[in-house]
């Protein structure tokens, strides 16, 4: 384990907790659906760091971005998923709120956030911007290195993002009655996936 690893956890917080597309996103389930839903989606989108930290461990993700077409073709295939997200929310039907109300529900929720995460070319570019700054090669061991970094990251993601995930949760319980089942929440997430497909189309054409 690196040595400035109290350094990486706190650097690692800051930039978790800062308002981006996964916790506007986090936010946007966790009101919509209640507590169970936040979390589920919490645990999605921090299991997707698995494969984002096998990716910058084994040198895969440099590749990536390195090839703009594969990089543009991500950031396409990112915005179709969350135009998609929208639609579905602006169809939904008023009259109860759209939680994870049992297993089924909540896999649901869960298989959403990982795919929201993997979409995310972002991420990838984060991944590999941060950790390398962290590992020291003279310890050897690199990957091994990188792969440690990973999982303190995600350890501390999992953590912030169950607690934004919950609180979102309990925000959307307190809401009015006529107003947690009618039209507003619905529309308020598809408004926030439309948010986010219109960011990620705007990086496609200035990338």
């Amino acid at each position: 384990m690196p040595d400035n690893i109290l350094y990486f956890l706190g650097v690692s917080v800051a930039l978790t907790v800062a308002p981006g597309p996964d916790v506007l996103f986090l936010a946007a389930q966790g009101v919509a659906g209640g507590p169970r839903a936040g979390l589920a989606v919490a645990l999605g989108l921090s299991s997707g760091l698995l494969v984002h930290t096998a990716l910058a461990t084994l040198g895969v993700s440099a590749v990536f971005a390195a090839s703009p077409a594969a990089f543009t073709a991500l950031k396409l295939a990112g915005t179709a998923y969350l135009l998609w997200l929208a639609w579905g929310a602006f169809r939904e039907k008023p009259g109860r709120r759209s939680g994870a109300e049992n297993f089924s529900g909540e896999l649901a929720l869960y298989r959403r956030g990982v795919i929201m995460n993997l979409l995310n070319p972002k991420v990838a570019l984060f991944f590999l911007a941060l950790l390398p700054q962290f590992v020291d090669p003279a310890k050897g061991g690199v990957r091994l290195q990188m792969a440690a970094l990973g999982m303190v990251f995600m350890a501390q993601v999992i953590v912030v993002f169950c607690s934004i995930g919950y609180l979102a949760g309990r925000l959307g319980d307190r809401l009015p009655p006529a107003l947690g089942t009618g039209r507003a929440v619905p529309l308020f997430k598809g408004l926030v996936f439309l948010v986010l497909a219109a960011a990620l189309l705007v990086a496609v054409k200035t990338g």
